[in-house]
């Protein structure tokens, strides 16, 4: 099997959000494996992980918008319509759009003739993270290029995306790779060849972390001078349920003293001002985006991780959220909401506890519980620790990828140097 050159595309990069992709990108660098990064937008977030230092691979960015490049779309256009591919993939660009006539589908094929056009001769197959947008771009180029393209798919690109379109891109794609056995088991219901999808768990570069658990002090809330420190990481957006977090934090008895420490991105006005309202804006602490040297250390110094994740209305979610791997490779017991792959990682009463989706009720007792009880969440934590280093190992996934694009990927992970942190989620 040769060894594939790759064209890597992506919605954005470098991304705060997903560095779990900078961390697979990392890893096919270290394998040796040739990659140019397609990236469908300019970067956004004013900081960067460490991580993203060490990817080396050069990045071409596509046109966000048409009117913004109009000659470099023509020239696209002129060159790629020579090529074999381009009339079936006007055709079939042509049948989406009319199940789907938006800006967006238009902008993608734009995107895909400028890329087939300035692709360098030499990559031999395209590679697209996430199943909507950036694959739309790859099908499209690769169809007009006549190269053989793959695909690996997380939550929202899922379960945002119409049947039909992700069942004709499982049709077309060689294999694509996932990161929970929910999605295996669903997308294999769309795709006429099961055997294409399989599971690929992001998983952790373990060197990247400190290897012995902090010695935590047992708060156990009776203390207002040193009180229980609960920390989530996550964007501020719908699916990550922070409004029904603050509300379950509302819930806890008056003389129990903690402080929520949140760290991500997004506008966090609205939950600053439910805060206020709910009476506990004095109790949070919003810290807003950080690298992953700052994640780690709020990890270290915290003494339970809580994210309450839920499932939005147009189907957006989380699949298995990086964050809840990390905090448990930090020995952090972890409250969060049984939807997703989340409890193919939190087993409830095992290393954390899991409650229903939407339920602030239900929410708050297990943090009162766990709050209360340091003992536990210290049993909790290691346990946590236990399962991520057995099952959630970055470089097992990697040697499966990497055998995927040609290359026998071996590497000790010990072995790595302690640089950066991957990313959250």
């Amino acid at each position: 099997m040769a060894r594939d050159n790759l064209a890597i595309v992506v919605k954005g990069y470098p991304r705060l959000s997903e560095t779990f992709i900078a961390q697979e990108i990392l890893g096919i660098q270290q394998a040796g494996i040739p990659y140019r990064i397609v990236s469908l937008r300019h970067p956004t977030d004013k900081k960067r992980h460490p991580i993203n230092d060490r990817i080396t691979g050069a990045v071409d960015y596509l046109p966000e918008y048409v009117y913004q490049e109009p000659m470099r779309v023509l020239r696209g256009w002129l060159k790629a319509r020579k090529m074999p591919g381009y009339r079936r993939a006007v055709n079939i660009w042509w049948q989406d759009y009319r199940r789907d006539r938006t800006a967006n589908r238009a902008r993608r094929f734009a995107q895909a003739m400028v890329m087939a056009a300035e692709l360098p001769d030499d990559v031999t197959r395209i590679y697209a993270h996430f199943l909507h947008t950036p694959a739309s771009v790859a099908r499209y180029c690769a169809i007009m290029r006549g190269l053989p393209w793959s695909c690996s798919a997380h939550a929202k690109d899922i379960y945002t995306s119409q049947d039909w379109d992700m069942r004709e891109k499982l049709r077309d794609m060689d294999w694509l790779v996932t990161c929970t056995s929910a999605n295996v088991d669903y997308l294999r219901t769309l795709a006429e060849d099961p055997d294409k999808v399989n599971l690929l768990y992001h998983g952790l570069d373990f060197s990247r972390f400190p290897e012995d658990l902090p010695a935590r002090p047992l708060r156990d809330g009776t203390d207002a001078d040193n009180p229980v420190r609960i920390l989530s990481v996550g964007r501020l957006v719908g699916k990550k349920g922070y409004d029904d977090l603050l509300r379950a934090l509302a819930k806890l008895p008056a003389n129990l003293h903690w402080r929520f420490i949140h760290i991500g991105g997004g506008n966090g006005e609205k939950y600053k001002k439910l805060a206020t309202e709910l009476g506990i804006a004095d109790r949070c602490d919003w810290q807003g985006a950080r690298d992953q040297k700052e994640v780690i250390a709020a990890c270290q110094s915290s003494d339970l991780f809580v994210l309450a994740s839920r499932i939005e209305k147009d189907g957006d979610r989380d699949g298995l959220p990086n964050v809840l791997m990390e905090a448990q490779l930090c020995g952090l017991a972890a409250v969060s909401t049984a939807i997703s792959a989340i409890p193919e990682l939190i087993e409830d009463g095992v290393n954390g506890k899991l409650v229903p989706e939407r339920d602030p009720d239900a929410l708050a007792v297990a943090l009162k519980a766990l709050i209360t009880d340091p003992r536990l969440r210290e049993t909790m934590g290691r346990k946590g620790n236990e399962i991520v280093r057995r099952d959630f190992s970055f470089y097992r996934g990697m040697k499966d990828l990497a055998e995927r694009f040609g290359v026998n990927f071996q590497s000790d992970e010990q072995a790595e140097t302690p640089a950066e942190q991957p990313a959250a989620e």
